[in-house]
């Protein structure tokens, strides 16, 4: 009888677990590449790589045949982050404060967070480096990695924690994984939104040895459509830095098993925007910054284990903005937004249940003014030429004479879609805010500034660039500022200065108020970057160090103004370069 009562207790406690576990919310991770075209995967049937981990997504869940993103990365972000088209949210660039997305969208992170789960983002952000632009201020509670749109060094650089600087430990993509995995075992007890966005393969073109060596002499098999087009040591880079991140998805899958979470978690792969360089790529014309078929497919890889069938293929349309609405009716999160959203859920085609969502659907790219559109059949692309992208994936026949009827109501439809979204990009006055209570710490990098006179950029890319050539007094640099709160601020330059240029008088100022310093020390590490490159660099710059100059504590009072750094005195034949002006709220003038 006690057998019988002991076997009882035990048969209903294993049902009441199984129940428990079975009601957990499912945990999610989200992993972004950047750069990376449709074709650099060999699930995607590129003999050139192999991506067993990413590939596995596909085995073991489902496979996107016909994913949209924008032709380039911080509109992408915008788009998976809000569930909206980009210039909605005022994403109209890819640097100098274009980049930002607007304070009054919500985020998927918000809308996970506010749903009880812990959230974390490791990698590039690319929407707003200053609070309340950070991703700490956009429902991520941790933060690991860097703001900008891309990074200058990919071996132990200087990246990022919650806001405070921190050195990198290794190569950059090793690092934030790492990271991820930190995170994901800090969250056995509650479910997690863990977000991954690397930032390879974009350049510079930076990859260990141990990926690199099996590509440096390689005879690459499959080319780009234009062979004569293609940069082969780009391509070999390219496909490192992709074998690379495989590994660290890899190393992910494996720390979930390891944790028992596997099972429960959502995992979701895909790309930014087409390749960054001419290589093979499905036959499909544009790459990176077009918004041809070639610049906007991408990946997209989702695994959740008994609930997505093994080998599931989607072959409907499907965009980035459907990934916030997706994700959130898979966790059973209701969408809360003032906002309509743009994206539409697609679990149905996921979990195998009928799919309600529109047969006749239209998915817009758009880029520098440039509007396509596709359905699930037809591409009408910026010039308002009509492809049909069963029979013509590369575009190469206009079909416009054939089906003149689809040609009109595409034209159409991208007209009324540029009149009710094109407004929204008007001409970009947001300032940089700084001196949040929260968040005291503002860094106002040369990428958001404004040289003036000699002074120029260290190279073409603003991001992660430094001003330099500041020879005259009459040379000025400038940030559009606005001041939330009014206290005690000190103002730091992150600068180099040559021996023989030591003793320049600063001047920072704002408004009435000025900071200002006398430059004392020499400081003049060389450049560094180009003994790790594997392909010479474009147009972005090469790093070095920087030294913190204080130039005091000033009392600053609330509002907008234009923060202005000049020279009052010139003793050698310039004056300093300068990577970044640092404002930090040390008291506020009304203490909470």
């Amino acid at each position: 009888m006690r057998f019988r009562t002991w076997f009882v207790l035990v048969a209903l406690l294993l049902q009441i677990t199984a129940s428990v576990a079975a009601a957990k919310p499912p945990n999610v991770v989200v992993i972004l590449s950047d750069d990376q075209g449709w074709g650099d995967l060999s699930v995607h049937g590129n003999v050139n790589l192999k991506t067993p981990h990413i590939d596995s997504l596909a085995r073991d869940g489902a496979l996107f045949e016909r994913f949209y993103v924008c032709p380039v990365c911080a509109p992408t972000r915008a788009e998976f982050l809000t569930g909206r088209y980009h210039p909605r949210g005022g994403v109209r660039g890819v640097t100098s404060g274009g980049e930002r997305l607007d304070l009054d969208e919500r985020t998927i992170a918000e809308t996970f967070k506010n749903a009880g789960y812990a959230t974390g983002a490791f990698g590039k952000w690319h929407n707003g480096t200053q609070f309340p632009y950070h991703p700490n201020a956009r429902g991520f509670n941790e933060y690991y990695g860097f703001t900008s749109g891309h990074w200058g060094e990919y071996f132990n650089p200087p990246l990022e924690h919650n806001g405070r600087p921190v050195l990198g430990k290794g190569y950059i993509t090793d690092d934030l994984t790492d990271h991820a995995i930190s995170f994901i075992r800090g969250c056995e007890d509650r479910p997690f939104f863990c977000y991954l966005p690397f930032n390879t393969p974009h350049s510079p073109m930076q990859v260990p040895d141990r990926f690199y060596d099996k590509f440096k002499s390689v005879n690459l098999k499959m080319r780009a459509q234009t062979p004569e087009r293609e940069d082969l040591l780009m391509t070999r880079a390219a496909l490192a830095m992709c074998e690379n991140l495989d590994w660290n998805v890899g190393r992910v899958l494996k720390a979930l098993e390891e944790l028992s979470l596997d099972k429960n978690t959502i995992v979701v792969y895909f790309s930014d925007n087409g390749p960054n360089s001419w290589r093979w790529n499905g036959g499909m014309r544009g790459r990176k910054g077009s918004t041809d078929e070639g610049g906007v497919r991408s990946p997209l890889l989702i695994r959740w284990p008994g609930h997505i069938r093994p080998g599931t293929q989607v072959t409907k349309i499907s965009a980035a903005i459907d990934l916030l609405p997706t994700l959130a009716s898979l966790a059973g999160i209701p969408v809360k937004s003032d906002k309509p959203l743009d994206g539409i859920d697609v679990s149905s085609l996921l979990l195998g249940t009928p799919f309600e969502g529109q047969t006749d659907r239209l998915i817009f790219s758009h880029w520098n003014g440039n509007v396509s559109v596709r359905t699930q059949d037809y591409r009408l692309d910026a010039t308002n030429r009509l492809y049909e992208m069963v029979r013509d994936p590369g575009q190469l026949h206009d079909a416009t004479r054939e089906h003149p009827e689809v040609a009109s109501r595409l034209s159409q439809a991208v007209a009324r879609w540029k009149a009710e979204v094109l407004t929204d990009l008007k001409k970009d006055d947001r300032p940089f805010p700084v001196g949040y209570r929260e968040f005291p710490i503002a860094i106002l990098p040369a990428r958001d500034g404004r040289p003036h006179g000699n002074v120029r950029r260290s190279a073409n890319a603003p991001n992660c660039s430094y001003f330099t050539n500041w020879t005259s007094v009459d040379d000025r640099i400038t940030w559009d500022i606005d001041v939330n709160t009014g206290g005690r601020y000190e103002a730091v330059i992150q600068y180099t200065c040559a021996t023989t240029d030591v003793g320049s008088e600063l001047e920072l100022s704002l408004n009435e108020h000025q900071f200002r310093g006398k430059v004392s020390e020499a400081y003049d590490p060389p450049l560094r970057g180009k003994e790790h490159d594997r392909v010479p660099r474009g147009g972005e710059s090469y790093v070095k160090d920087f030294k913190p100059l204080s130039l005091g504590i000033v009392r600053l009072k609330p509002g907008r103004g234009l923060l202005t750094l000049r020279a009052l005195s010139v003793p050698g034949q310039r004056i300093i370069d300068v990577r970044s002006v640092v404002l930090s709220l040390v008291e506020p003038d009304d203490p909470l």
